[in-house]
């Protein structure tokens, strides 16, 4: 009799699990440093798009982010990171593909030709998704911060790490955003119309935002920080390519927005709250005191904090405060 009831109870432990994985849709992201996870050791502060995306889906909706830094539409294939996808990837499964940035560059294990060897991988992307049952999803690549007239010349935006305020390009800024992708932002529209893809116009949606800010303003969405400024950068830098955490959010909210407007089914999945907490560096912040204090300095306004993951000591909140917690992918509270 005990035996029959513990294989009833593994029965029913895996029928739930089974339910539980059946729901969660996967949205994969493939593409380069502007929406790549990046390392968080030692209070870093640079953080790629597609880190933060998961803030704004609830757990219906799980973001596996294989973007790399550096990595083009030929280089990512070449290197194998292709196949890993593939391998994961299920029938319903979403598939970002956002490339550009590196594909313009000169180094021939990189480059790409809008209208040709770009359009092909990405074509590419698109026909072997959809053999896998997935869904792709064509995006152009964000915008660099450039109000120069004439755009620096830029043979790697990864160098960018190693550069400190001091080497910042000296030229004078102007007030309008000028464009540096070229047709490496219209070949992503050209290959979806052509084969009847999703498109999300990332480009204009991130040239709207740099541009509404203006010169001084979106210097904050980007790792450009004065010497002193940022601990993790003492030296100061003039990133105008990669984002910070801020940077990262915002355009991961506004991203995500366009894909629930692009793709209806997944408006019900979208989720938002003030502050995110995530070990990870997903999240606002890495520590929930922090979070915390941040939410008691907004006037007694109401905020809702969503935690990701893991184990957290609950804290101590004054009587009338209005903070709501959110806790997801499994997160718990424990006592002081």
């Amino acid at each position: 009799m005990k035996l029959l009831r513990l294989m009833a109870a593994m029965a029913v432990v895996l029928l739930c699990t089974a339910a539980t994985t059946e729901k969660t849709t996967t949205i994969f992201i493939i593409g380069d440093s502007t929406a790549a996870n990046k390392d968080i050791s030692n209070g870093k502060q640079e953080r790629g798009w597609g880190m933060a995306l998961q803030c704004y889906f609830d757990d219906n909706i799980r973001v596996d982010n294989h973007a790399v830094n550096g990595r083009s539409s030929l280089s990512f294939i070449n290197e194998g990171r292709w196949d890993k996808v593939l391998e994961r990837l299920r029938p319903g499964d979403y598939v970002i593909i956002q490339f550009g940035h590196n594909d313009e560059k000169p180094k021939a294990d990189r480059h790409t030709d809008p209208g040709s060897t770009f359009d092909y991988n990405l074509a590419k992307y698109v026909r072997e998704t959809r053999e896998k049952g997935g869904i792709p999803v064509l995006m152009n690549c964000v915008v660099r911060r450039n109000f120069f007239v004439r755009a620096p010349e830029n043979d790697d935006d990864e160098k960018l790490r190693t550069t400190t305020f001091k080497d910042g390009v000296k030229m004078v800024e102007g007030d309008s955003l000028i464009d540096t992708h070229g047709l490496y932002r219209v070949a992503p529209r050209d290959v979806a119309r052509r084969m009847n893809v999703h498109f999300i116009d990332a480009n204009q949606i991130t040239h709207d935002l740099e541009q509404g800010l203006g010169t001084e303003a979106s210097k904050g969405l980007h790792m450009w920080f004065l010497p002193g400024q940022e601990p993790s950068v003492p030296d100061g830098r003039q990133d105008n390519t990669h984002y910070n955490v801020y940077g990262a959010h915002v355009v991961a909210r506004l991203l995500a927005d366009a894909l629930c407007n692009e793709i209806p089914v997944l408006r019900k999945y979208r989720t938002e709250a003030d502050f995110t907490v995530d070990r990870q560096g997903r999240g606002d912040y890495m520590d929930l005191q922090q979070a915390v204090d941040a939410a008691l300095l907004r006037s007694n306004a109401e905020t809702t904090i969503q935690i990701l993951g893991g184990q957290w000591t609950k804290p101590q909140l004054p009587k009338k405060s209005r903070i709501k917690f959110v806790l997801r992918e499994g997160a718990t509270f424990v006592q002081r």
